[in-house]
């Protein structure tokens, strides 16, 4: 198992940026394909990166590419979404997730460990 707690949230102006990040910890992440996602109240959860096992490929939603990057620190356990030219749309509550699986995440919108999420709010 993975346990996975996120940080980084908060509150910013439209066009500012954020870093999340996700510190994992019981098995090695490296096991592990890595995503984030996002929900609002009332709403479907919404894929927005997934990066593989490696780190060698990287996927995005349509509406975080050329704004958001996925990157992860094996060293230190963590994975980090930079969200850059951020949107009143991008708020919502940011989950990190993991699972052997990069289609899991990337394609089924799912995974098999969650994070308990971390705000964010992006105000016009």
């Amino acid at each position: 198992q993975v346990q996975l707690v996120e940080s980084g949230g908060g509150s910013v102006q439209a066009g500012g940026s954020l870093r999340l990040s996700c510190a994992a910890s019981g098995r090695t992440l490296s096991s592990y394909a890595m995503g984030w996602f996002r929900q609002t109240p009332g709403k479907e959860r919404e894929f927005v990166a997934a990066i593989s096992r490696s780190g060698g490929s990287t996927y995005y939603a349509d509406s975080a590419k050329g704004r958001f990057g996925i990157s992860r620190d094996s060293a230190k356990s963590t994975v980090y979404l930079e969200m850059n030219s951020l949107k009143p749309e991008d708020t919502a509550a940011y989950y990190c997730a993991a699972s052997p699986s990069i289609t899991k995440i990337s394609t089924l919108n799912n995974a098999d460990y969650w994070g308990q999420g971390t705000q964010v709010t992006v105000s016009s």
